[in-house]
């Protein structure tokens, strides 16, 4: 079959059977430049809508102990994010889920962020036997997304520690420049608890029972009665990665790691073997697509980027050997779980109707002015 690729990015119908080119270009370069006004500040309105918000998060913190939150993982957005805050002068509580995956550059990289910028931290440590067995479930499930498990417990744990401290706004290093492609077929069910829990019924042997999720009665409590609201505060900025990272590392000694999202060994192992292989899913085209769209990048370069792999093979095995050592899997069940047949959300219960329609209400209060970006 003839792979059909966007002239603009470097996206194709190998990693995402459904994408749709018109004149060259792919439904994702032009989601990006119909969603670009709405989700982006313009350069010259940022200083004053920046002002705007800081000075909404103040005003809703005063008297409080923090006036927001920021989930760190070591990573670059989240790093950056926390560097931000603090040039503005906001008073935030740092928020880490420690799922028992984190590398040793990671936990480095927190330690250095935290202590140089004076930033309280919660962690909240999982249930390792919960945790462990709801991400051996969405292998066996055979799903491209098993990283899921991580993501809504990172989710729900903001939200939580928002409504102890009666904090408002977390702030977030989600971003449109770098971060504005989704493909369902890759990843989906960040914020669809049925999913999860079907999946879990389907596969799991330990009960959830301290597994900190949500569902939509929940996000609804949070989102209009307690009012909380997440803030993506790189959409304010002009965020540029290679930048970014610059300062981080000048600044705060921070340590650059070999991929995007390598400061979790599970999610390593997941984007640099398991998708590419089972799913013929890479990533990195998602994550460079964006930086071309964004400026950021050569079309040229970013095919240079992705031409070899960034994941070798010993550390893979090294990963791997951790990885049947907390799954409580044989080698043999990690090969099985590998070779299986494919399998997509659509195979299991889901919300995935409803959660594209409050998707598609948030965006259209962000193009009213409504929702923060």
């Amino acid at each position: 079959m003839t792979v059909r690729e966007c002239t603009r990015c470097i996206m194709n119908s190998a990693v995402d059977p459904d994408i749709v080119l018109t004149d060259g270009v792919c439904n994702h370069c032009r989601r990006y430049d119909a969603l670009l006004e709405s989700r982006v500040v313009p350069v010259e309105q940022r200083p004053a809508k920046l002002a705007q918000v800081v000075e909404a998060i103040a005003r809703a913190g005063k008297g409080k102990e923090y006036d927001c939150i920021i989930g760190v993982s070591g990573g670059v957005d989240s790093s950056y994010v926390a560097l931000q805050v603090k040039r503005l002068g906001l008073r935030p509580l740092a928020v880490h889920v420690d799922n028992g995956w984190n590398s040793a550059l990671a936990v480095l990289n927190i330690e250095r962020l935290l202590r140089v910028l004076d930033i309280d931290l919660h962690t909240e440590v999982l249930r390792l036997d919960e945790f462990y067995d709801l991400q051996r479930s969405f292998l066996w499930a055979s799903t491209p997304d098993a990283d899921i498990p991580s993501d809504h417990a990172i989710q729900a744990t903001l939200w939580k520690v928002a409504r102890e401290h009666g904090v408002r706004f977390i702030i977030s290093g989600m971003n449109f420049a770098t971060e504005s492609i989704s493909v369902p077929s890759w990843s989906y069910g960040h914020s669809d608890w049925r999913y999860l829990n079907d999946v879990h019924r389907r596969f799991g042997r330990v009960a959830l029972r301290t597994y900190p999720h949500f569902g939509f009665v929940t996000l609804a409590w949070t989102t209009f009665v307690r009012r909380v609201r997440i803030v993506s505060i790189l959409n304010y900025l002009e965020y540029d990665k290679s930048k970014a990272m610059g300062e981080l590392v000048e600044q705060l000694g921070w340590v650059p790691y070999e991929g995007k999202h390598y400061e979790s060994i599970f999610t390593r192992w997941v984007q640099g073997f398991y998708l590419p292989r089972k799913f013929g899913i890479d990533k990195r085209r998602g994550h460079y697509s964006d930086l071309i769209n964004s400026g950021q990048i050569s079309r040229a370069d970013a095919l240079a980027a992705v031409a070899d792999s960034d994941y070798s093979d010993r550390l893979r095995l090294e990963d791997e050997i951790l990885l049947l050592k907390k799954l409580s899997l044989t080698p043999a069940q990690l090969t099985e779980i590998v070779e299986r047949p494919a399998s997509s959300y659509r195979d299991y219960r889901n919300s995935y109707g409803f959660v594209q329609f409050l998707r598609g209400m948030v965006n259209r209060l962000r193009r009213l002015g409504l929702y923060p970006r």
